[in-house]
């Protein structure tokens, strides 16, 4: 649920909310109506703004950087994508490879208004690569903007589908994290509690192994030498977990900031969302302007 406010809340960068208020005041062709549409439209216009003006300052303020060279933490990468599977993702109606896809299918109701019936989106992890490496990008929770759309009609109903595909220039800005050996974090003394609570389930077996004068109990002696058997396992296991190749993911950020994945260039996403927050912030005083010349006239 608060994934889809998050987004919805995104979406009124491009909304066309403010025409269809704008409609309502023409339909309604009253004083208080003009009053309410207007005074509708500067909120939306002044939220819209701020969504479209901290989405520029995220892209414009945060450097690229290298896959291999990537700090921890909130970054913006630029690569090509790729698929993690052999097996490629298919879209939902064309069945066409891709890495990702969202669509959406709407019906026609009986006042020739369509309605949406069924949405959804694949959650698959796909690779972004540059020359330094490749990164495993998580697009849960992510806002994406594609160029990719295909749109149809048939029999009443419309349907729409948006892609990334295999080898698209991808754009991402999120939360880095590096995972694996290097940099593993082992709790030997959970890992050593939760071995000796495995072993306890099948007391026979610990008996055969630790119990030395077959009297079917563990004294103190025999079971230090369980936990020292188990203590040599655990670092066997840190041992190996420590020579596991490291591997990268980009993915949403705990503390809410911008989550993008897009295949267009950060300068195409800068100008759109400049375009967007000046267009915004014309609108807010336009309504604003609207507003001021309702209230000092005495007549409608």
């Amino acid at each position: 649920m608060l994934v889809r406010l998050r987004r919805e809340y995104a979406q009124l960068v491009t909304s066309g909310a403010q025409l269809l208020l704008l409609l309502v005041g023409l339909k309604l062709e009253s004083r208080n109506g003009w009053l309410f549409s207007l005074s509708a439209i500067a909120c939306i216009s002044i939220l819209a703004w701020l969504s479209a003006l901290n989405r520029l300052r995220a892209i414009r303020d945060t450097p690229t950087s290298k896959v291999a060279s990537a700090a921890q933490g909130y970054v913006e990468l630029t690569g090509r994508g790729g698929q993690v599977k052999e097996a490629p993702v298919l879209s939902k109606f064309t069945a066409l490879p891709c890495l990702w896809y969202r669509y959406k299918v709407e019906r026609r109701d009986p006042n020739d208004k369509w309605e949406t019936v069924d949405s959804g989106e694949s959650d698959d992890c796909f690779l972004l690569r540059d020359d330094t490496g490749s990164c495993l990008v998580d697009p849960a929770r992510a806002e994406i903007i594609t160029k990719h759309r295909d749109q149809w009609e048939r029999d009443g109903y419309k349907y729409t589908e948006w892609k990334i595909i295999d080898h698209d220039f991808l754009y991402v800005i999120g939360n880095f994290r590096t995972q694996g050996g290097s940099n593993l974090e082992f709790d030997t003394r959970a890992e050593l509690n939760a071995l000796l609570s495995e072993w306890k389930k099948d007391m026979p077996k610990l008996h055969m192994r630790f119990d030395l004068d077959e009297n079917g109990e563990l004294d103190m002696k025999e079971w230090m030498l369980a936990r020292s058997a188990a203590k040599r396992q655990v670092g066997k296991m840190f041992r190996e977990a420590r020579l596991q190749p490291d591997f990268h993911i980009i993915g949403h950020p705990r503390d809410g900031k911008l989550f993008l994945i897009s295949n267009l260039t950060p300068e195409k996403l800068s100008r759109r969302y400049l375009f967007w927050a000046w267009a915004h912030v014309t609108i807010f005083f336009g309504a604003l302007g609207g507003l001021g010349w309702l209230l000092q006239s005495a007549e409608f």
